[in-house]
């Protein structure tokens, strides 16, 4: 009983979807793709978090190493 009106729903969202005129912001969209350019500075770490990135930073290469290793063995 509840799939007619879901089907309904989804069938309405997908005709808005495909008759919509909408102006898409390509260059908008080509800089969300791409994220961080070399050029652009990072977004900087919230003072909550420091303290867990600097613990990530020192450990992320311990982890590649592992990683590496089961790749290898596997």
């Amino acid at each position: 009983m509840g799939r007619g009106r879901a089907k309904a729903k989804q069938t309405k969202v997908a005709r808005e979807l495909k008759y919509r005129s909408v102006d898409t912001d390509f260059s908008s969209l080509e800089r969300e793709l791409r994220g961080n350019d070399a050029g652009d500075p990072p977004e900087p770490i919230p003072e909550a978090y420091a303290d867990l990135a600097e613990e990530y930073e020192n450990s992320s290469s311990g982890r590649d190493d592992d990683y590496g290793n089961l790749r290898k063995s596997g």
